[in-house]
């Protein structure tokens, strides 16, 4: 669903988009917890070894991904998966399970 919003009126205007699947902000918030817990990580370790790969993203970010109130790039999807040793597969099981594929 997108939902644009004119935000200063006329034709020069932001828009604005609100990104959702199903009404979900991202497809990997539950996986990506049970890796960082079963690879015995707090949301901040994640968050340093993240930034160590290049992305702008602290524990709070963490926890609004985990918590599906955040939207997830694809570059933090492949970062993801390097601090985590797994693969986009294993982080979007959920989605591919849910629909078969």
């Amino acid at each position: 669903m997108q939902i644009f919003i004119n935000m200063k009126g006329k034709d020069q205007g932001i828009v604005m988009r609100v990104m959702r699947f199903k009404g979900k902000k991202n497809l990997i918030h539950m996986q990506l917890q049970l890796m960082r817990v079963r690879r015995n990580l707090s949301q901040s370790e994640l968050a340093a070894q993240m930034q160590i790969l290049g992305t702008n993203i602290d524990q709070q970010a963490i926890s609004s991904i985990e918590n599906n109130k955040r939207v997830v790039t694809d570059f933090e999807l492949a970062c993801f998966c390097k601090a985590l040793c797994c693969t986009e597969r294993e982080l979007l099981q959920d989605y591919y399970k849910k629909y078969d594929l």
